[in-house]
């Protein structure tokens, strides 16, 4: 990778600037400014210890001025910089993973400790991204509990007021105004025991409280212009050293809390990273927001067409855990999955010589992997020649072999290389670049930096060309917005056998989330109907009374995931094929947009969906769920009065009827409840 650096030392009334395709930093005196055509933050120096100044979005000439003259970053009270401070920016190079970006760093020292703030910022986004890094040594972390507001006195004099920072800060902003309107969306994973993923707490900033969760908005109601804090860690219940809240708030002063650090982990030898923080700035309505904040996220990880998107299928889903899983179940799966048409298929827990604690065999467990130096072999009695036969087949089929993968997670996944060696292997063994990653619990920020390592170790090796499914199903895991970088997230385990899957409600938790998460980052399931249809009795949201076309679009959003065996359908699934060849062929071009839920959310009874946002083209994914209404009007991100004119092209007899927006509605006709159409559309 191609980096071109630059350094200043801060010396007193030095100009300096770099900027190239819009993106540019520059220290003039005492204020350094970041920005490119769509937002500028400009902050005091403070010897290094940087302080918000401004917030610019420059589409909307809106700027406001930062009150406070307290650093953005905080950790420790009364630090004082000791030393003198660096700043240098870089053009970081696009990548396989990456899009272009341009990096500035500044590193200070804060008495026994060094702080290096990492700033990114991409041609195409209106977001500042910031990174932080602690090397040193440090006596106390601000650390103070969160005070119930409940044990606050009566308020009668302006001493009464004031309210002291309790916690460390990852950054903040203080704003004029006194009216500000937040909505602050907290997520769950385990997902397992979770079945409602997302939050919304909108409310009006008022006297100081706290919040939690990674995404705050906050809208000037004067203005109507706004700003958004995403803090870049796992959802809230499952972040390390957590303080009980991620953002507090107090008229228009936002901190963002909550270092994911203890003071013990700080080392004087090497640098630990925080959680990130994101700061991004938006527009008169509520889609500038979310477009700003998904540009982002599809800078952090390109959707490649050949690597990221997947029809996958993954035979756990039937229940039979390990018990089948060989080279000749394999085989015959890929014959199905052919007649299918998939594109992926994953061969889960049950092909390694090691047994797992879910193994239907024999009782494993995950404790001391490495004390058997064969456990991520292929076993020799269930694949007497390998995985080779296997990777063949499904080479000649078109399909590609994946595999599911637990890290070590033993001692803070201490024997992260031995594990990462056994990836870059099977990769070069077989060329196998797609491993779904379980078992993870992420319990200190050592087994934190080991995990990242480890992933970094195998992209490295390959070029970058290996992919990860992070299960998002149990345990401290990485959640929606940390660990991006690396692959797409495994959403959930449903199953009919236990009654848990239900189509609205596999289709309400991507409806969900993809507002925002890209959908296209999250591989969502559809089950073979036809199994223990008994189990459900007379329910009319039950699997079977839904078609299998309809079960695969609930997923077409994301990347579709078959979660069953291919040799326990009836013949007349594969009439699916027909369904999915046509899916393959927009699948990319759907998944390039900034995907948004459309019309209500699915309830098993709603006209519910998707739009794809492709400047003035894009793709209008819609369900009539069991419903009397044969057309309704679809709520979508369309203007009023915009001239829509859509094509079908996946579903059964699906038209719109009226084609100007009149701010209800795209009107929709579907003739048949529980079904779906997909169209492509223009605006005119």
């Amino acid at each position: 990778m191609k980096r071109i650096f630059i350094i200043l030392f801060t010396l007193q009334s030095i100009f300096f600037t770099y900027s190239k395709s819009s993106c540019y930093c520059y220290l003039k005196n005492d204020t350094l400014s970041i920005g490119n055509s769509l937002i500028e933050r400009k902050f005091l120096w403070n010897k290094g210890n940087l302080i918000t100044y401004s917030l610019t979005n420059k589409i909307n000439k809106e700027s406001w001025q930062n009150l406070s003259r307290v650093p953005d970053f905080s950790i420790q009270k009364d630090a004082k910089v000791t030393s003198e401070s660096t700043f240098k920016s870089l053009w970081v190079n696009e990548n396989e993973i990456h899009t272009r970006y341009l990096e500035t760093t500044v590193l200070i020292t804060l008495g026994p400790l060094d702080v290096k703030r990492v700033y990114r910022i991409y041609v195409n986004s209106p977001v500042i991204a910031c990174e932080t890094y602690i090397k040193g040594s440090l006596n106390g972390l601000l650390a103070g509990k969160e005070v119930n507001q409940v044990d606050l006195k009566n308020i009668e004099f302006t001493e009464d007021m004031k309210s002291k920072q309790m916690s460390s800060t990852l950054d903040q902003v203080h704003f004029k105004g006194q009216h500000w309107n937040l909505n602050v969306i907290e997520f769950q994973d385990v997902t397992d025991w979770n079945n409602n993923l997302v939050h919304e707490q909108k409310v009006l900033s008022y006297r100081k409280s706290s919040y939690k969760g990674n995404l705050l908005f906050a809208t000037n109601s004067e203005s109507e212009n706004g700003f958004f804090f995403l803090k870049e860690a796992p959802c809230s219940g499952a972040q390390l050293a957590y303080q009980g809240s991620d953002f507090s708030a107090e008229f228009g002063g936002f901190t963002v809390n909550g270092l994911g650090i203890l003071g013990s982990d700080i080392k004087p030898d090497r640098w630990v990273k925080t959680y990130g923080c994101v700061i991004g700035v938006y527009g008169k309505t509520e889609l500038n927001g979310l477009i700003a904040l998904r540009l982002y996220q599809k800078n952090i990880r390109k959707t490649s067409q050949e690597r990221d998107e997947m029809i996958m299928l993954n035979t756990w889903g039937d229940r039979s855990q390990d018990a089948k899983v060989n080279e000749k179940f394999c085989l015959q799966e890929l014959d199905y999955a052919a007649k299918l048409g998939i594109t992926h298929f994953q061969i889960d827990d049950g092909w390694q010589t090691g047994k797992s604690p879910n193994s239907a065999v024999v009782r494993g467990t995950f404790n001391s992997i490495w004390s058997n130096k064969d456990y991520w072999k292929p076993d020799s009695i269930k694949y007497s020649n390998g995985l080779t036969p296997v990777v063949e087949k499904g080479r000649k089929l078109g399909i590609e072999i994946c595999l599911w993968f637990n890290p070590s997670v033993q001692n803070d996944f201490a024997d992260w290389e031995k594990d990462a060696q056994t990836l870059i292997r099977l990769y070069k063994t077989y060329g196998i670049r797609i491993f779904k990653i379980d078992g993870l619990s992420i319990l200190s920020k050592q087994a934190e930096i080991n995990l990242r390592n480890l992933f970094d170790k195998v992209l490295s090796e390959t070029k970058n060309d290996v992919s990860f499914n992070l299960d998002a199903t149990a345990g401290k895991r990485g959640g929606y917005h940390m660990l991006n970088e690396y692959g797409n997230v495994f959403l959930e385990n449903r199953y009919t056998d236990w009654q848990n899957y239900y189509p609205y409600w596999t289709l309400r938790n991507l409806w969900q989330l993809s507002k925002y998460v890209p959908a296209e980052k999250i591989q969502v399931e559809f089950l073979n109907k036809w199994r223990n249809t008994e189990k459900y009795g007379v329910d009319k949201f039950a699997p079977a009374n839904y078609s299998f076309d309809y079960l695969f679009a609930t997923a077409m959003a994301g990347q579709p995931l078959a979660w069953f065996e291919g040799s326990n359908l009836p013949e007349e699934a594969f009439g699916i094929k027909r369904l999915i060849n046509g899916y393959k062929k927009l699948q990319h071009d759907f998944h390039s947009g900034v995907i948004l839920p459309i019309g209500n959310e699915p309830s098993g009874k709603s006209w519910t969906g998707f739009q794809s946002i492709n400047g003035k083209t894009g793709y209008l994914l819609i369900f009539r769920e069991k419903t009397t209404e044969s057309s309704a009007f679809i709520s979508a991100w369309f203007s009023k009065g915009d001239k829509v004119k859509c094509k079908l092209l996946l579903g059964n007899n699906g038209s719109t009827i009226a084609s100007v927006y009149d701010g209800r509605g795209i009107e929709v006709s579907i003739p048949k409840e529980n079904d779906f159409v997909l169209f492509e559309y223009e605006i005119e």
